[in-house]
Protein backbone atom coordinates (compact mmCIF):
# COMPACT_ATOMS: atom_id res chain seq x y z
CA UNK A 1 0.00 0.00 0.00
CA UNK A 2 1.35 3.66 -0.64
CA UNK A 3 -2.27 5.46 1.01
CA UNK A 4 -0.14 7.13 4.00
CA UNK A 5 2.65 9.43 3.63
CA UNK A 6 5.39 10.95 5.99
CA UNK A 7 4.80 14.65 5.08
CA UNK A 8 6.53 17.74 5.68
CA UNK A 9 4.49 19.82 8.70
CA UNK A 10 4.98 23.28 8.76
CA UNK A 11 4.49 24.78 12.43
CA UNK A 12 4.74 28.03 13.62
CA UNK A 13 8.43 29.33 15.15
CA UNK A 14 7.67 32.13 17.93
CA UNK A 15 3.54 32.28 18.03
CA UNK A 16 1.06 32.77 21.16
CA UNK A 17 0.10 29.14 20.44
CA UNK A 18 -3.39 29.83 21.97
CA UNK A 19 -4.14 32.55 19.21
CA UNK A 20 -2.77 29.91 16.37
CA UNK A 21 -4.65 27.74 16.84
CA UNK A 22 -8.99 28.16 15.66
CA UNK A 23 -11.66 25.70 15.62
CA UNK A 24 -12.77 23.98 12.41
CA UNK A 25 -14.38 26.43 10.07
CA UNK A 26 -17.33 24.35 9.52
CA UNK A 27 -18.78 24.59 13.58
CA UNK A 28 -20.37 27.11 15.29
CA UNK A 29 -21.86 27.84 11.76
CA UNK A 30 -24.76 30.41 13.04
CA UNK A 31 -22.74 31.53 16.10
CA UNK A 32 -21.74 35.23 15.48
CA UNK A 33 -20.83 35.46 18.71
CA UNK A 34 -18.11 32.74 18.82
CA UNK A 35 -16.59 34.15 15.81
CA UNK A 36 -16.33 37.40 16.97
CA UNK A 37 -15.00 36.59 19.94
CA UNK A 38 -11.95 34.47 18.10
CA UNK A 39 -11.55 37.33 16.05
CA UNK A 40 -10.60 39.41 19.36
CA UNK A 41 -8.85 36.75 21.10
CA UNK A 42 -6.89 36.92 17.75
CA UNK A 43 -6.61 40.45 16.54
CA UNK A 44 -3.22 41.88 15.58
CA UNK A 45 -1.46 37.97 16.42
CA UNK A 46 -0.03 35.11 14.08
CA UNK A 47 -2.89 32.77 14.24
CA UNK A 48 -4.70 30.61 11.58
CA UNK A 49 -7.93 32.54 12.22
CA UNK A 50 -6.55 34.61 9.45
CA UNK A 51 -5.95 31.96 6.67
CA UNK A 52 -9.65 29.93 7.06
CA UNK A 53 -12.83 31.09 5.82
CA UNK A 54 -15.42 30.43 8.56
CA UNK A 55 -18.36 28.93 6.85
CA UNK A 56 -20.94 31.53 8.95
CA UNK A 57 -19.14 34.36 6.68
CA UNK A 58 -19.95 32.36 3.58
CA UNK A 59 -22.34 35.17 2.28
CA UNK A 60 -20.27 37.84 3.31
CA UNK A 61 -17.96 39.23 0.66
CA UNK A 62 -16.40 35.62 0.19
CA UNK A 63 -14.23 36.85 -3.10
CA UNK A 64 -12.65 39.51 -0.01
CA UNK A 65 -12.19 36.73 2.20
CA UNK A 66 -10.66 34.55 0.59
CA UNK A 67 -7.96 36.63 -1.10
CA UNK A 68 -7.35 38.18 2.49
CA UNK A 69 -7.16 34.39 3.49
CA UNK A 70 -4.32 33.51 0.79
CA UNK A 71 -2.47 37.13 1.31
CA UNK A 72 -1.96 36.28 5.11
CA UNK A 73 -0.89 32.59 3.64
CA UNK A 74 1.63 34.07 1.71
CA UNK A 75 2.72 36.78 4.00
CA UNK A 76 3.33 34.04 7.07
CA UNK A 77 5.20 31.62 4.42
CA UNK A 78 7.64 34.77 2.76
CA UNK A 79 8.26 36.12 6.45
CA UNK A 80 9.79 32.85 8.03
CA UNK A 81 6.88 32.48 10.22
CA UNK A 82 7.01 28.66 9.72
CA UNK A 83 9.34 25.82 10.66
CA UNK A 84 9.62 22.57 9.28
CA UNK A 85 8.95 19.34 10.98
CA UNK A 86 10.61 16.44 9.06
CA UNK A 87 10.72 12.63 9.19
CA UNK A 88 7.83 11.96 11.10
CA UNK A 89 4.09 12.22 12.03
CA UNK A 90 3.23 14.31 15.05
CA UNK A 91 1.29 12.21 18.39
CA UNK A 92 -1.50 14.53 19.34
CA UNK A 93 -2.90 14.45 22.81
CA UNK A 94 -6.53 16.22 23.47
CA UNK A 95 -7.56 16.65 26.61
CA UNK A 96 -11.38 17.85 26.70
CA UNK A 97 -14.71 16.98 28.91
CA UNK A 98 -14.91 13.50 27.00
CA UNK A 99 -10.93 12.73 28.13
CA UNK A 100 -7.70 12.24 26.32
CA UNK A 101 -8.29 11.87 22.78
CA UNK A 102 -5.02 10.71 20.36
CA UNK A 103 -4.41 10.86 16.93
CA UNK A 104 -1.82 10.77 14.50
CA UNK A 105 -1.16 13.32 12.49
CA UNK A 106 0.01 12.36 9.00
CA UNK A 107 -0.46 12.66 5.52
CA UNK A 108 -2.77 10.61 2.73
CA UNK A 109 -2.34 9.90 -1.12
CA UNK A 110 -5.21 11.70 -2.53
CA UNK A 111 -5.03 8.69 -5.56
CA UNK A 112 -6.26 6.35 -2.80
CA UNK A 113 -9.31 8.05 -1.59
CA UNK A 114 -13.01 8.55 -3.01
CA UNK A 115 -15.81 10.22 -1.98
CA UNK A 116 -17.94 8.11 -4.16
CA UNK A 117 -20.93 5.91 -3.31
CA UNK A 118 -20.05 2.43 -3.14
CA UNK A 119 -16.14 3.31 -3.39
CA UNK A 120 -13.46 0.68 -2.60
CA UNK A 121 -10.51 3.00 -2.06
CA UNK A 122 -8.53 2.43 1.14
CA UNK A 123 -9.84 5.95 2.13
CA UNK A 124 -13.65 6.62 2.07
CA UNK A 125 -16.18 9.27 2.90
CA UNK A 126 -18.83 7.67 5.42
CA UNK A 127 -21.61 10.15 4.68
CA UNK A 128 -23.14 11.15 1.24
CA UNK A 129 -20.59 14.18 -0.75
CA UNK A 130 -23.31 17.24 -0.98
CA UNK A 131 -21.76 18.09 -4.23
CA UNK A 132 -23.10 21.50 -4.29
CA UNK A 133 -20.64 22.29 -1.42
CA UNK A 134 -17.78 21.65 -3.09
CA UNK A 135 -17.39 24.49 -5.35
CA UNK A 136 -17.43 27.23 -2.89
CA UNK A 137 -14.40 24.86 -1.57
CA UNK A 138 -12.61 24.78 -4.55
CA UNK A 139 -12.82 28.79 -5.06
CA UNK A 140 -11.30 28.91 -1.30
CA UNK A 141 -8.46 26.11 -1.96
CA UNK A 142 -7.37 26.42 -5.71
CA UNK A 143 -5.18 29.10 -4.96
CA UNK A 144 -3.87 28.81 -1.72
CA UNK A 145 -0.52 27.96 -1.01
CA UNK A 146 -0.77 26.10 2.25
CA UNK A 147 -3.43 23.55 3.36
CA UNK A 148 -4.71 23.80 6.84
CA UNK A 149 -6.30 20.78 7.60
CA UNK A 150 -9.43 19.69 10.09
CA UNK A 151 -10.15 16.58 8.59
CA UNK A 152 -10.09 13.39 11.05
CA UNK A 153 -10.24 10.14 9.70
CA UNK A 154 -10.82 6.84 11.61
CA UNK A 155 -8.80 3.65 11.94
CA UNK A 156 -10.13 0.17 13.20
CA UNK A 157 -7.56 -0.66 15.93
CA UNK A 158 -9.39 -2.39 18.89
CA UNK A 159 -5.96 -3.70 19.98
CA UNK A 160 -4.37 -0.16 19.61
CA UNK A 161 -1.41 -2.02 18.04
CA UNK A 162 -0.66 1.43 15.84
CA UNK A 163 -0.10 3.64 18.78
CA UNK A 164 1.50 0.95 20.82
CA UNK A 165 4.37 1.21 17.90
CA UNK A 166 4.47 5.14 18.38
CA UNK A 167 8.32 5.90 19.96
CA UNK A 168 8.14 9.50 21.16
CA UNK A 169 10.78 12.43 20.70
CA UNK A 170 10.50 16.09 21.09
CA UNK A 171 7.44 17.92 22.48
CA UNK A 172 6.20 20.45 19.63
CA UNK A 173 3.88 22.04 21.34
CA UNK A 174 1.86 21.78 24.62
CA UNK A 175 -0.46 24.61 25.16
CA UNK A 176 -4.41 25.44 26.24
CA UNK A 177 -7.12 25.96 23.58
CA UNK A 178 -8.94 28.98 23.05
CA UNK A 179 -12.82 28.87 23.56
CA UNK A 180 -13.25 26.49 25.87
CA UNK A 181 -11.39 23.66 23.37
CA UNK A 182 -9.57 22.27 26.49
CA UNK A 183 -5.50 21.45 25.84
CA UNK A 184 -3.48 19.96 23.66
CA UNK A 185 0.05 18.16 23.32
CA UNK A 186 1.80 17.67 20.39
CA UNK A 187 4.46 15.10 20.47
CA UNK A 188 7.03 14.48 17.01
CA UNK A 189 6.75 10.15 16.67
CA UNK A 190 10.62 9.65 15.71
CA UNK A 191 9.75 5.96 14.03
CA UNK A 192 7.06 7.39 11.26
CA UNK A 193 7.42 4.16 8.81
CA UNK A 194 7.11 1.70 11.31
CA UNK A 195 4.07 3.73 12.42
CA UNK A 196 2.78 3.07 9.05
CA UNK A 197 3.45 -0.43 8.48
CA UNK A 198 1.28 -0.74 11.84
CA UNK A 199 -1.91 0.85 10.06
CA UNK A 200 -0.93 -1.29 7.01
CA UNK A 201 -1.08 -4.26 9.53
CA UNK A 202 -4.32 -3.25 10.58
CA UNK A 203 -6.13 -4.47 6.56
CA UNK A 204 -3.12 -6.61 5.17
CA UNK A 205 -4.91 -9.98 5.48
CA UNK A 206 -8.41 -8.60 4.55
CA UNK A 207 -9.33 -8.44 0.88
CA UNK A 208 -11.43 -4.88 1.67
CA UNK A 209 -8.49 -2.74 1.95
CA UNK A 210 -10.70 -0.23 4.00
CA UNK A 211 -7.97 1.74 6.18
CA UNK A 212 -9.56 4.92 6.81
CA UNK A 213 -12.63 6.58 7.40
CA UNK A 214 -13.92 9.77 6.76
CA UNK A 215 -15.03 11.25 10.50
CA UNK A 216 -14.91 14.47 10.31
CA UNK A 217 -13.98 16.94 7.24
CA UNK A 218 -15.63 14.98 4.55
CA UNK A 219 -16.62 17.97 2.20
CA UNK A 220 -12.99 19.85 2.94
CA UNK A 221 -10.85 16.34 1.76
CA UNK A 222 -13.01 15.77 -0.81
CA UNK A 223 -12.43 19.22 -2.14
CA UNK A 224 -8.73 18.32 -1.61
CA UNK A 225 -9.67 15.55 -3.93
CA UNK A 226 -11.74 17.77 -6.38
CA UNK A 227 -8.42 20.26 -6.40
CA UNK A 228 -5.94 17.41 -7.16
CA UNK A 229 -8.52 15.96 -10.07
CA UNK A 230 -8.61 19.60 -11.44
CA UNK A 231 -4.60 20.19 -11.12
CA UNK A 232 -3.70 16.62 -12.89
CA UNK A 233 -3.84 17.27 -16.22
CA UNK A 234 -1.25 19.99 -16.27
CA UNK A 235 1.40 18.12 -14.74
CA UNK A 236 3.75 15.36 -16.61
CA UNK A 237 3.70 12.13 -14.88
CA UNK A 238 6.47 12.32 -13.47
CA UNK A 239 5.47 15.61 -11.49
CA UNK A 240 1.95 13.49 -10.39
CA UNK A 241 4.03 11.15 -8.28
CA UNK A 242 5.62 13.45 -5.99
CA UNK A 243 3.14 17.48 -6.33
CA UNK A 244 2.13 18.13 -3.02
CA UNK A 245 -1.51 19.06 -3.68
CA UNK A 246 -1.90 14.96 -3.87
CA UNK A 247 -1.06 14.16 -0.67
CA UNK A 248 -3.66 15.52 1.93
CA UNK A 249 -2.66 16.65 5.72
CA UNK A 250 -5.01 14.89 7.87
CA UNK A 251 -5.58 13.34 11.96
CA UNK A 252 -5.86 9.84 12.30
CA UNK A 253 -7.47 8.59 15.41
CA UNK A 254 -8.25 4.79 16.36
CA UNK A 255 -11.96 4.69 16.42
CA UNK A 256 -11.85 2.66 19.54
CA UNK A 257 -10.21 5.67 21.43
CA UNK A 258 -12.11 5.87 24.95
CA UNK A 259 -12.65 9.82 24.17
CA UNK A 260 -14.07 9.80 20.96
CA UNK A 261 -17.80 9.50 21.45
CA UNK A 262 -19.91 8.62 18.70
CA UNK A 263 -23.60 10.00 19.24
CA UNK A 264 -26.79 9.90 16.95
CA UNK A 265 -27.69 12.91 15.53
CA UNK A 266 -31.81 12.87 16.13
CA UNK A 267 -34.72 14.77 13.83
CA UNK A 268 -36.82 17.12 14.81
CA UNK A 269 -39.86 17.38 12.74
CA UNK A 270 -41.26 21.17 12.41
CA UNK A 271 -44.82 20.22 11.77
CA UNK A 272 -47.92 21.68 12.59
CA UNK A 273 -49.87 18.36 13.15
CA UNK A 274 -47.37 15.68 14.96
CA UNK A 275 -50.62 13.38 15.44
CA UNK A 276 -50.68 13.46 11.72
CA UNK A 277 -46.74 12.53 11.40
CA UNK A 278 -47.17 9.64 14.03
CA UNK A 279 -49.81 7.82 11.95
CA UNK A 280 -48.32 8.09 9.32
CA UNK A 281 -44.80 6.90 10.19
CA UNK A 282 -44.22 3.03 9.98
CA UNK A 283 -40.84 1.92 10.82
CA UNK A 284 -40.39 -1.96 11.81
CA UNK A 285 -37.77 -4.03 13.01
CA UNK A 286 -36.22 -5.56 16.28
CA UNK A 287 -34.38 -2.59 17.89
CA UNK A 288 -36.26 0.39 19.07
CA UNK A 289 -35.93 4.70 18.37
CA UNK A 290 -37.99 7.05 20.32
CA UNK A 291 -41.05 9.23 18.89
CA UNK A 292 -41.39 12.12 20.47
CA UNK A 293 -44.29 14.68 20.87
CA UNK A 294 -45.12 17.30 23.69
CA UNK A 295 -41.66 16.84 25.80
CA UNK A 296 -42.77 13.04 26.53
CA UNK A 297 -41.23 9.76 24.13
CA UNK A 298 -42.49 6.43 23.32
CA UNK A 299 -40.77 3.62 22.04
CA UNK A 300 -41.02 2.87 18.22
CA UNK A 301 -39.44 -0.33 16.30
CA UNK A 302 -36.45 0.53 13.88
CA UNK A 303 -34.21 -1.33 12.51
CA UNK A 304 -31.71 -3.31 13.81
CA UNK A 305 -29.62 -2.29 10.77
CA UNK A 306 -29.17 1.76 12.04
CA UNK A 307 -28.01 3.10 8.10
CA UNK A 308 -30.78 1.64 6.54
CA UNK A 309 -33.43 2.64 9.01
CA UNK A 310 -32.22 6.53 9.65
CA UNK A 311 -32.61 6.05 5.45
CA UNK A 312 -36.27 4.76 5.41
CA UNK A 313 -37.26 7.45 8.10
CA UNK A 314 -35.60 10.23 6.14
CA UNK A 315 -37.27 8.99 2.93
CA UNK A 316 -40.78 9.51 5.22
CA UNK A 317 -40.16 12.55 6.61
CA UNK A 318 -39.37 13.83 3.34
CA UNK A 319 -42.61 12.95 1.50
CA UNK A 320 -44.50 13.96 4.52
CA UNK A 321 -42.83 17.69 4.69
CA UNK A 322 -43.19 17.55 0.33
CA UNK A 323 -47.38 16.96 1.14
CA UNK A 324 -47.66 18.68 4.24
CA UNK A 325 -45.07 21.52 4.83
CA UNK A 326 -42.77 22.10 7.51
CA UNK A 327 -38.74 21.48 7.98
CA UNK A 328 -36.62 19.08 9.33
CA UNK A 329 -33.44 19.84 11.74
CA UNK A 330 -30.74 17.63 12.89
CA UNK A 331 -30.60 17.64 17.04
CA UNK A 332 -27.78 16.54 18.94
CA UNK A 333 -28.48 15.32 22.55
CA UNK A 334 -32.07 13.28 23.93
CA UNK A 335 -32.80 15.70 26.33
CA UNK A 336 -32.70 19.03 24.39
CA UNK A 337 -34.96 16.95 21.55
CA UNK A 338 -37.68 16.58 23.92
CA UNK A 339 -37.52 20.38 25.03
CA UNK A 340 -37.76 21.13 21.84
CA UNK A 341 -40.91 19.03 20.99
CA UNK A 342 -42.73 21.38 23.76
CA UNK A 343 -42.88 24.09 21.94
CA UNK A 344 -44.37 21.62 19.03
CA UNK A 345 -43.86 19.14 16.35
CA UNK A 346 -42.22 15.37 16.30
CA UNK A 347 -38.88 14.55 17.17
CA UNK A 348 -37.06 10.94 16.75
CA UNK A 349 -34.79 9.92 19.25
CA UNK A 350 -32.30 7.38 17.33
CA UNK A 351 -30.26 4.91 18.17
CA UNK A 352 -26.46 5.18 18.33
CA UNK A 353 -23.91 3.15 15.82
CA UNK A 354 -21.88 0.75 17.53
CA UNK A 355 -17.97 1.15 16.78
CA UNK A 356 -17.65 -2.77 15.90
CA UNK A 357 -20.26 -2.27 13.34
CA UNK A 358 -19.05 1.03 12.14
CA UNK A 359 -16.21 -0.27 9.29
CA UNK A 360 -18.18 -2.77 8.33
CA UNK A 361 -21.33 -1.20 7.39
CA UNK A 362 -19.58 1.16 5.25
CA UNK A 363 -17.41 -1.32 3.69
CA UNK A 364 -20.92 -3.75 3.11
CA UNK A 365 -23.83 -0.70 2.24
CA UNK A 366 -21.39 2.56 1.11
CA UNK A 367 -21.96 5.87 2.72
CA UNK A 368 -24.01 6.69 5.75
CA UNK A 369 -27.39 8.27 5.00
CA UNK A 370 -26.56 12.52 5.79
CA UNK A 371 -26.26 13.11 9.77
CA UNK A 372 -25.96 9.51 11.15
CA UNK A 373 -23.51 10.31 13.69
CA UNK A 374 -21.19 12.64 15.18
CA UNK A 375 -18.16 13.11 16.86
CA UNK A 376 -18.23 15.08 20.17
CA UNK A 377 -19.52 18.88 20.48
CA UNK A 378 -18.36 21.08 18.94
CA UNK A 379 -15.74 22.72 20.83
CA UNK A 380 -14.17 19.06 20.74
CA UNK A 381 -13.45 19.19 17.07
CA UNK A 382 -10.41 19.48 15.57
CA UNK A 383 -8.53 22.90 15.55
CA UNK A 384 -6.25 24.17 13.19
CA UNK A 385 -2.40 24.07 14.25
CA UNK A 386 -0.04 22.04 11.62
CA UNK A 387 -0.38 23.40 8.12
CA UNK A 388 1.35 21.90 4.65
CA UNK A 389 2.20 23.24 1.41
CA UNK A 390 0.52 22.09 -1.42
CA UNK A 391 2.22 24.30 -4.22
Amino acid sequence: MKTVKIPQILLPKNADMTAWAVNACDQFTSDYKYWEEVEKLTRGKLSTFNMIFPEIYLKDNAPARIAAANAAMEKYLKEGVFKKVEGGFILVERSTESGVRTGIVLAIDLEDYSFEKGAKTPVRSTEATILERIPPRVEIRKNAPVELPHIMLLYNDPDDSVLKTAERGEVLYDFDLNMNGGHIVGTYIKNAQKVTDALYALVADKEDKFLFAVGDGNHSLATAKTCWENLKPTLSAAERETHPARFALVEAVNIYDKALNFEPIHRLVKISDPAKFKKGLSLKGKSAAYLAIGGKSEKIPFPENVPEGIRSLDEYIKSYLAENGGEVDYIHGDKELLDFTKEGGAGIILPAIKKGDFFDLISKGGNLPRKTFSMGEGNEKRYYIEAKLIK
